[in-house]
């Protein structure tokens, strides 16, 4: 990645699973940084995986759906 020109490289997924060496092939990675999101438990010792709160778009959801409001439109605009 960096030798093709990259400054920095980093990765974002949701619901950080990981199993096996994974963790260990993040920290040998050429990536700065891997974010999840928190909405499952922490359990991760790792200098480069970051997390990401969904507190706010949880809080959100909930309202939306309590005042019979469309949820999709939170993420598709």
């Amino acid at each position: 990645m960096k030798k093709a020109g990259a400054r920095s490289v980093r990765a974002f997924a949701a619901h950080g699973v990981l199993s096996g060496p994974a963790v260990e092939r993040i920290e040998k990675s050429e990536l700065e940084e891997v974010y999840f999101t928190d909405s499952i438990q922490r359990n991760i010792e790792s200098t480069k995986i970051k997390y990401i709160s969904v507190a706010d778009a949880m809080g959100e959801a909930i309202k939306r759906v309590y005042k019979n409001q469309s949820i999709s439109s939170l993420y598709y605009k």
